[in-house]
């Protein structure tokens, strides 16, 4: 995803997102701070959650669409608004512009999710699915807004949009005064940059540290070259933060008070997006538990107390229960395997009461006969099981070994 913007803007200060404050009273939630009992563990300091996910749209992406539209003058509010997304943006803008009393278009790819598509539409605005990725969508938003004359919502790189996602960072504060490190991730760089301007303003002593995923990580090779540098295809499963190119605006900012950037893997993701599920009973899309993921990968490099900002939790039931399977296997609670044994009446029955004894749960069971490559009175089994962690991965293995079973993978 590659958003870019032309033009000088003002810079954004803390009134500006004090004033932001005042115009989200009762618009937007002063959503919770929870504990994280194991995180504080992992790091040996207090970790907390700030809670954007269960914010009114299901991110903080209300905060900056509502402060923008709300900027606008009324010549241009009775011109509309347009907006391209794939999710929480689109939502954000729908319910702004159904709150301040202006038309929304929203577009949405071809290949959205039905329950964004569902709830972008619920919220007010007009969805035209256009394009197979989001560029593509992108570029018909544009050419709407050129031929209609409506507005162009930026999902970042604005400064009423930085300062509304900043009003985070002043929540943050007011709820855990004693804070030393913030961990934020980042897509074009909108929220971290306006949780800086509040953040550092008042407390320039807080450690703020960005988070972005290992195949979209745009900001490090920008940050070294010292400008915007876009990235090309950027991969993960992460798609709150799946941004090519920084935001102009938010990138000077970032640049500047920002401490640190670190990028975090699709499977320290998928342990992350499972953390919060079982541990903390948060549903989190995997943009939003980025921060978690740094917290797991690196316990002892964080002072704090620190809190952690889940930004999001959109995510599609589908791709949900992809991420819960794929995070379950990095933590070694799945376990892939391939044996061979002799093909005769009993040989599967043996091989599952040898797992029943270590306690394996058999989640799905392939048994080919007929391959090639197999011997004459050869079968070839691939089991899916369910296990305990890696030490019980290894325990199951090496029964099956002993047992006399040939274990290929």
């Amino acid at each position: 995803m590659t958003f870019s913007t032309s033009g000088t803007f003002r810079p954004v200060i803390l009134d500006d997102i004090r004033g932001a404050q005042k115009m989200l009273s009762g618009v937007a939630r002063m959503t919770a701070m929870e504990g994280s009992r194991h995180l504080s563990q992992l790091v040996g300091a207090p970790v907390h959650f700030k809670c954007e996910n269960l914010q009114r749209t299901g991110s903080f992406k209300l905060r900056g669409a509502y402060v923008r539209i709300s900027g606008l003058s009324p010549v241009e509010r009775a011109a509309g608004v347009v907006a391209a997304s794939a999710g929480n943006h689109a939502q954000g803008v729908a319910l702004a512009s159904t709150l301040l009393g202006v038309r929304s278009t929203v577009f949405m790819p071809m290949g959205a999710p039905l329950p964004k598509v569902a709830a972008t539409r619920e919220y007010g605005a007009e969805v035209r699915l256009h394009g197979q990725v989001i560029d593509e969508t992108l570029a018909a938003a544009q050419e709407y807004a050129h031929e209609t004359g409506a507005v162009f919502i930026h999902p970042f790189d604005h400064p009423d949009i930085i300062a509304g996602q900043g009003t985070v960072g002043l929540e943050i504060l007011e709820q855990c005064p004693e804070v030393r490190t913030i961990v934020v991730g980042i897509g074009g760089g909108g929220l971290a940059a306006g949780i800086a301007v509040a953040v550092k303003s008042v407390r320039p002593d807080v450690k703020l540290i960005g988070v972005q995923a290992e195949g979209a990580a745009a900001y490090p090779p920008s940050l070294s070259a010292g400008h915007p540098v876009s990235i090309d295809c950027p991969t993960t499963m992460a798609d709150g933060i799946k941004v090519g190119r920084p935001g102009d605006v938010p990138f000077k900012i970032i640049g500047d008070l920002i401490d640190e950037v670190r990028t975090v893997s699709e499977d320290e993701l998928s342990s992350a997006l499972l953390l919060c599920l079982e541990r903390a009973k948060l549903v989190v899309e995997p943009a939003g538990a980025s921060p978690v993921a740094a917290l797991l990968s690196d316990p002892g490099s964080f002072t704090g107390p620190v809190v952690a900002l889940l930004s999001g939790g959109n995510v599609d039931p589908l791709l949900m229960q992809r991420i819960l399977r794929h995070g379950m296997a990095a933590a070694g609670r799945y376990l892939s395997l391939r044996l061979r044994l002799t093909d005769r009446p009993g040989a599967l029955a043996a091989l599952l009461g040898s797992l029943s004894v270590v306690d394996a749960n058999v989640l799905d069971v392939s048994h080919v006969r007929t391959d090639p490559r197999l011997g004459l009175t050869e079968a070839e089994v691939e089991l899916q099981l369910e296990t305990k962690g890696p030490e019980h991965c290894e325990l199951v293995a090496a029964t099956l070994r002993d047992a006399g079973y040939t274990v290929m993978s």
